[in-house]
């Protein structure tokens, strides 16, 4: 293990101590940052040489952003159980028979919930709870399938203490799917998070539409491309967290992300970014992510010791990594003045199609390097467009059009995201918040996520103007529940500090309203 500087330690301390006087943080959340800021002391990791400079920066400067896994990690970032072999088979270290009725299903899922870890400390997927729900709904009366679906959801938004928690329903009709949108348009909570898988020869038009109504009223679900991420995940896929395409029964052992914009500002010229300043951090990027999967495989026991991988919940040959980036707009814009250039990503030509350079750029690399421990994709990581954390400040997210600068027309902004969204099967999308007169036509809405689908657009949310739940990048958030942060009053949910900070230095109240 190596050392760490007395000045590290010290700095730490402080953070610790301000965690514990802290007068916003509830217990939970202050349980959680003290466990972060302890592992941050540990450095158990052969870390590449040259990290250090484009890790341990400042937001305007840093290259490389760990997203706060820690220097000693214990567990995969994201893992994704197999809820359907644990609804038919129960398990044992849990002491759970399989249900036999809707409340038996709802009582054992709540119960599972509380062992699935991750980096935020609770589950990032939940279930495609349509699947896992319906067959005990098919002959109970409504009214009280609806009470039992509503009392579960409140739970989960009660107990699960982040929004990125993310549920699957689709992409076929069910009788619990139909239920679980009722409901979710009724209660407007933040969790868990909800994804439609939308398919042209699957998905009726009367739950896509069933789904629109809901996102107006609730900011969720988001629509996903079923033919696209089958046909680079297979059928077994899920959306987890914010909305990354996974492997059920595996997960993703890190997500580490490239600030593209720092990285533009070290090169002298296009043809130094392309050749020289990106592949030198992305080589380091992939050397950190390759040693940080070694210590979780071969050293951490997870897989060893965890109930999940010893019945069978989860096989660590379905995991994968996530190569993400930040900032490709920031990026493109900055390299365009330094070629003495005016075009903006987003509205011009030149600049999205140097995008698309950079863009290839980073999957060649991409697709030359091997990690024998990523099974899953063929020994590849998977490209993640990063939504963007609370710090980050003129960083824009992924591969979007910075908020400000949308082209006028929705369907120039759409023509613009379909070149970018193929490069990312574990995750990307863009947001569009909808003028509230459109409640009174939502097949708009529909018309707008067919039309998408149909040009390879991988995923797209949606919510009212109107809607206290909105949409800040991946995860939701309640602007009620902003106002009392921002007032240092308690919060349930330790994402609304993350809202926050992208109200304030992402500006997410100020995107153009469709």
């Amino acid at each position: 293990m190596r050392e760490i500087s007395m000045e590290r330690v010290n700095k730490t301390r402080e953070e610790m101590l301000g965690v514990v006087k802290s007068d916003v943080l509830t217990h939970e959340q202050k349980v959680a940052n003290m466990a972060n800021l302890a592992d941050s002391l540990l450095e158990v990791l052969d870390l590449p040489e040259g990290l250090d400079d484009l890790l341990n920066k400042g937001i305007d400067e840093q290259c490389i952003c760990d997203l706060f896994e820690g220097h000693a990690p214990l567990r995969p970032r994201y893992i994704i159980p197999d809820y359907e072999k644990f609804m038919k088979e129960g398990s044992e270290f849990l002491q759970l028979d399989p249900p036999k009725d809707l409340l038996e299903a709802v009582n054992n899922l709540l119960i599972f919930y509380k062992h699935v870890p991750s980096v935020t400390n609770y589950p990032v997927y939940v279930g495609s709870l349509d699947k896992l729900l319906d067959p005990f709904v098919q002959d109970m009366d409504e009214e009280m399938a609806e009470k039992i679906i509503k009392m579960f959801l409140i739970h989960m938004d009660r107990t699960i203490l982040d929004s990125f928690c993310h549920a699957n329903i689709g992409p076929e009709p069910t009788k619990a799917g139909f239920i679980i949108l009722k409901v979710i348009g009724q209660m407007q909570d933040a969790v868990p998070n909800l994804t439609m898988k939308v398919d042209k020869d699957l998905t009726s038009d009367e739950l896509l539409l069933a789904g629109v109504n809901t996102a107006l009223h609730s900011a969720k679900p988001s629509f996903a491309n079923n033919k696209m991420f089958e046909s680079e995940l297979g059928k077994d896929y899920v959306i987890a967290s914010c909305y990354n395409g996974l492997k059920l029964g595996g997960g993703s052992y890190t997500l580490c992300r490239l600030i593209l914009g720092n990285i533009a500002k070290k090169a002298t010229d296009v043809e130094d970014f392309i050749n020289d300043k990106l592949p030198y951090v992305m080589d380091i990027m992939a050397r950190y992510m390759d040693e940080r999967i070694r210590f979780e495989v071969e050293e951490s026991g997870f897989f060893e010791n965890n109930f999940l991988a010893k019945e069978g919940f989860i096989h660590r040959d379905r995991f994968t990594a996530m190569f993400g980036l930040v900032g490709l707009a920031d990026a493109v814009n900055i390299l365009m003045e330094k070629e003495g250039k005016t075009g903006r990503f987003g509205s011009n030509k030149e600049a999205d199609d140097l995008g698309v350079r950079i863009m290839d750029k980073i999957d060649e690399f991409n697709t030359h390097h091997n990690n024998k421990y990523c099974e899953a994709t063929d020994n590849h990581f998977l490209l993640h467009a990063q939504v963007g954390i609370a710090q980050d400040i003129d960083v824009t997210p992924g591969t979007r059009i910075p908020i400000g600068e949308e082209p006028e027309e929705l369907i120039d902004h759409l023509k613009v995201i379909s070149r970018f969204h193929k490069y990312f099967p574990s995750g990307t999308g863009d947001i569009f918040p909808i003028d509230a007169t459109v409640h009174r036509n939502p097949e708009y809405v529909m018309d707008i996520i067919k039309g998408a689908i149909n040009q390879d657009i991988r995923y797209l949310s949606f919510y009212g103007s109107d809607s206290d739940v909105i949409r800040i990048t991946g995860y939701l958030v309640k602007k009620s529940e902003i106002e009392k942060l921002e007032n240092h009053e308690n919060v349930k949910h330790d994402t609304t500090a993350l809202g926050m900070g992208a109200k304030h230095n992402g500006h997410i109240l100020e995107r153009k309203v469709r």
